[in-house]
């Protein structure tokens, strides 16, 4: 059964990391965080796993009640949030065969292809390259440190100034640096990416500005070799209705990149391999409800679920209030 982690913090403000497999799940003594869990692993050299194990069984726990109570939080953080890193990338994920068909069509017809086309293809031909070669790099965009995360059941918060808060069902990356430099995925996790789609297509090169929105992680940390084939559904929640509903795929069966590809397209700048920083990035997606014409609206809940998680990532949309911002000359 696949191992999952979850971080829990009691109504008294105490943390605790859950372990668990199938149904069960337990307390892991000893370790606050998964991060804190991480780097004991790195220490030791063992596995996720191994350390979970070493550790023992602490108290039994229904993770579902506890994720019903809002007791569960994102499975990755940092006490200075200035050591995470939001990342990802675009333009991964294959889509439906339909639509793949109908991009080449598109491809074939015009003279001149879109930059985005353009990249699409180039990943489809290179982005799973043989072992010990280097592919085709992606799309790559920044989203933020640590402050831009929210935790499975938190709001995403727009800016003032937002067009849209739309949401994007992915999967993440989690990693953590050691102290060498080595970048350890400890895990994969359920995710809500969360753009700007108006302001991204006013201009393609506004994507930079599209994505420094917040994010969401569901609750549970994948551990171990990641699933070929994950598939999910993302639906749109409003006054307990829904409004729109998608199935959507993941997992390297489903993408025209590898992740081992994208990881050395991220980690190979040495600015991303400082000891002890955590990286959150984002595998891209081809399931929108904005490419259905939807506009979400403040209130109306994003919710993503995917086997093996046995938990979602539901979050409401909220908007922020204005904010005045003057430069002031010293």
């Amino acid at each position: 059964m696949t191992l999952r982690l979850l971080q829990h913090r009691s109504d008294s403000g105490e943390r605790s990391v859950i372990a668990a497999q199938g149904d069960a799940a337990h307390i892991v003594p000893g370790f606050t965080t998964i991060r804190a869990l991480a780097l004991h692993a790195i220490a030791q050299g063992i596995d996720l796993a191994a350390a979970v194990a070493a550790a023992g069984t602490g108290d039994a726990v229904d993770i579902a009640a506890e994720f019903a109570a809002n007791r569960l939080l994102a499975p990755i953080d940092h006490e200075d949030g200035a050591h995470v890193q939001l990342t990802g990338t675009g333009l991964t994920h294959l889509g439906s065969a339909e639509g793949r068909d109908k991009m080449h069509r598109e491809a074939a017809a015009v003279e001149k292809q879109t930059d985005s086309m353009r990249m699409f293809l180039e990943g489809l031909e290179g982005g799973k390259p043989a072992a010990g070669q280097v592919g085709q790099q992606p799309e790559w965009f920044y989203k933020g440190d640590g402050s831009q995360l929210v935790g499975p059941n938190d709001a995403l918060t727009m800016p003032a100034f937002a067009k849209d808060g739309g949401e994007e069902p992915e999967l993440a990356g989690i990693y953590i640096i050691g102290e060498d430099g080595t970048p350890y995925r400890i895990g994969l996790a359920l995710a809500n990416e969360f753009s700007d789609h108006v302001t991204e297509r006013h201009n393609y090169l506004w994507l930079a500005h599209s994505k420094l929105r917040q994010a969401a992680l569901g609750p549970e940390l994948l551990v171990g070799t990641p699933p070929e084939h994950i598939e999910g559904a993302s639906r749109i929640i409003r006054n307990g209705e829904t409004i729109w509903e998608k199935p959507f795929l993941s997992g390297e069966g489903n993408m025209s990149h590898s992740f081992a590809n994208l990881e050395h397209h991220h980690f190979k700048y040495d600015l991303f391999r400082r000891a002890g920083d955590v990286h959150v990035h984002f595998f891209g997606t081809a399931t929108l409800s904005f490419s259905d014409g939807i506009v979400p609206q403040e209130d109306d809940v994003f919710e993503i679920i995917a086997a093996p998680f046995t938990l979602p990532v539901r979050n409401p949309l909220k908007r922020a209030a204005p904010v005045q911002v003057a430069v002031q000359q010293l």
